[in-house]
């Protein structure tokens, strides 16, 4: 088990070792930039989470409880509901989908109100926030609109001891557009200093480094 546990440690580093070497900045390099303190500064908006397939669905038709259902996106993308099928729901986001139903469902219901609950995520990478090295659990989570690195720190149960939380390194981006920023998660978790919170957008990746010491 002790050799298990090991391998997929050194797994994990590995990929994160990768992942750091591929950026421009390190330590020892140019100084990393802060993240951006609100989502808006990083991306002009405050994105929302897109539908992809084999999500599960909940949704609510008010006052017609025979039109409410739940089902799964299909590997094509679409759903099939009550008076309505073959939808397109893949790249869609919940208020999209809701809309676009209301507007299907108006051929059989005065004024329909659709409400679109996400209750299983089977996202992709551009939907995931994955946390990679020192964290008790590194993970891929799905992006949540407004989530923040304090409530991945949190599903992802905190750092190890072995953690220079404040030596993170946030990875934004793809290609050329792709941007290194300096976490304190030291200072976020162990210090409760708020100001070290910083908003997360669709396919960030956390790095942990181990500390030197």
């Amino acid at each position: 088990m002790t050799d298990i546990y090991q391998i997929c440690r050194i797994a994990i580093l590995g990929a994160a070792a990768a992942l750091i070497a591929g950026c421009a900045v390190i330590d020892g390099g140019e100084k990393l930039q802060a993240a951006p303190a609100t989502a808006a500064d990083a991306s002009g908006a405050s994105p929302d989470y897109v539908i992809g397939p084999l999500d599960q669905l909940e949704i609510f038709v008010w006052r017609a409880e025979e039109l409410s259902t739940k089902v799964t996106v299909r590997p094509d993308g679409r759903i099939s509901t009550p008076l309505v099928e073959d939808m397109v729901a893949s790249g869609k986001t919940p208020t999209q989908l809701a809309s676009d139903l209301e507007t299907s469902l108006k051929r059989f219901v005065k004024t329909p109100e659709v409400t679109i609950i996400v209750s299983n995520f089977s996202s992709t990478f551009e939907q995931q926030v994955r946390v990679l090295g020192e964290a008790q659990k590194p993970v891929a989570l799905p992006y949540q609109a407004g989530m923040t690195v304090l409530d991945v720190m949190v599903a992802v149960g905190g750092l190890t001891e072995f953690a220079a939380g404040n030596r993170a390194v946030l990875i934004r981006g793809k290609g050329a557009d792709r941007n290194s920023y300096r976490l304190r998660l030291d200072d976020l978790l162990r210090k409760g200093n708020i100001s070290a919170n910083v908003p997360m957008l669709p396919g960030d990746v956390v790095l942990i480094p181990e500390s030197m010491f």
